[in-house]
């Protein structure tokens, strides 16, 4: 803090932008202000000066920095376990993180909840409070079930509003370091019950049954998104009530008139793999500003159409497979999983994202809404399949429906459902391979 006296009359100092940036005052500055005041002829005493106190902001930000930052492992053994739970109310979903293809999924997805808590999505309501735990844990199970007021929430009513969260999954915190953790929750009602909108419960199920277990799914969530400039609520890197040049050099660009909010993706990125998170890369997508967005006063948006016009929307593309795909004869497979998505398209459609009508136009890059494709190698179809899955006979699907603010429990199980446990009657099958020109 800096004080500054100031008489009590007839005085009034205005305080400048540097001055509030300005060191404390030493016993040198008092002495050449009171010899001013000698000089003026004003000899009032002391004891009839104010005194104002300026806020320093680098000393108060340095000093809550410091304290931020402290490491207190050598002074006790209790960590700071930071609980995280998603609030979806009906029809609304959220989003994943990008995901390689080559890892296997488990039995709930916990980068959507990861995603959104470390970049900071805007429409996902994310919420988490702090607990004290006696020491460091290493499995979810160590920890005790924990509570929140669901009436707060709109989750449960006032006269029984508790909600009972359960750990799922622990990760350590690339924000206080140490051994605290961030803590993956779903939600249940005290009589032990998942509330209606926990997704996960019904994922797991799926995923729990033995012929989905027998298959050994992977998935490759690539999560696309964009940044926003909070003031106008328009994206990162673009004139302000303007437009930038046509889409072309932004994907993948490099360079500050094409790339914008790398160093955000790229904290991100680190946090992710400090935190234990599987995650395989990061791109600059076709719209510019498609690229921890809290500390940085941008806001993220998982919007599939942000922009209206000629530019590309922000989608949740997944990559699937089973066991059988990733075999010998993992072709015929792949065909006979697209066949079974063909029939389920609407099904999918409804549970893929919401205002993903907006993206899914046929162009940009997708395929009409209202109209299931598939292609090798096409990216204006629902599905597609790689050259080299084509080449080797075998490998995986990619489902480019899922928009941006998709929910990767919904889309994961689903996919699982509707190839592996859903079987359609045989007219339909047939009917729908000659339509696809599928040969099953």
């Amino acid at each position: 803090m800096a004080q500054i006296m100031a008489p009590t009359t007839q005085c009034q100092m205005r305080i400048t932008k540097h001055s509030l940036n300005a060191s404390p005052m030493t016993a040198k500055t008092w002495s050449s202000l009171l010899l001013k005041q000698k000089k003026s002829g004003n000899t009032k005493s002391l004891s009839k000066f104010r005194v104002y106190a300026l806020k320093s902001e680098n000393s108060t930000i340095n000093r809550l920095e410091n304290l931020l930052n402290l490491d207190v492992t050598p002074y006790t053994d209790k960590i700071i376990a930071e609980y995280i739970w998603y609030v979806l109310m009906p029809e609304t979903f959220d989003g994943g993180a990008q995901k390689d293809g080559n890892t296997r999924t488990v039995l709930y997805s916990k980068f959507a909840f990861f995603f959104n808590l470390l970049i900071g999505g805007s429409g996902i309501d994310l919420r988490s409070k702090s607990r004290t735990i006696s020491r460091p844990v290493e499995h979810p199970s160590e920890l005790p079930k924990w509570n929140y007021d669901g009436s707060s929430t709109g989750q449960a009513p006032g006269e029984d509003s508790e909600v009972i969260l359960y750990p799922q999954a622990i990760f350590k915190d690339p924000f206080r370091g140490g051994n605290n953790i961030l803590v993956i929750c779903d939600t249940y009602t005290p009589a032990g019950e998942p509330i209606p909108t926990n997704k996960r419960a019904r994922a797991a199920e799926i995923f729990s049954n033995q012929k989905v277990i027998n298959e050994v799914p992977w998935y490759g969530i690539e999560q696309e998104y964009t940044l926003m400039q909070t003031n106008v609520q328009w994206p990162l890197g673009w004139p302000v009530g303007g437009y930038p040049g046509p889409q072309g050099p932004y994907y993948c660009g490099v360079g500050a008139d094409k790339s914008f909010g790398r160093d955000i993706s790229d904290a991100h990125y680190k946090a992710c793999l400090y935190a234990g998170i599987n995650i395989s890369g990061t791109n600059g997508e076709v719209m510019p500003g498609q690229r921890i967005t809290e500390q940085t006063g941008v806001v993220l948006t998982l919007d599939p159409k942000p922009i209206e016009g000629d530019w590309n929307g922000a989608g949740c593309h997944t990559n699937y497979s089973t066991k059988s795909m990733r075999e010998e004869g993992g072709f015929e497979v792949i065909k006979k999983a697209i066949l079974n998505l063909s029939l389920r398209h609407k099904e999918h459609i409804s549970a893929y994202g919401e205002g993903n009508e907006r993206r899914l136009t046929g162009k940009h890059e997708t395929a009409s809404i209202n109209t299931f494709s598939w292609g090798v190698a096409n990216r204006g179809c629902s599905i597609r399949v790689g050259r080299d899955t084509e080449k080797q006979g075998k490998g995986y699907l990619e489902d480019r429906r899922p928009a941006s603010n998709m929910d990767p429990y919904i889309v994961t199980s689903l996919l699982a459902e509707t190839t592996l446990l859903w079987e359609p009657t045989l007219e339909a099958e047939a009917l729908a391979a000659q339509k696809l020109s599928l040969k099953v």
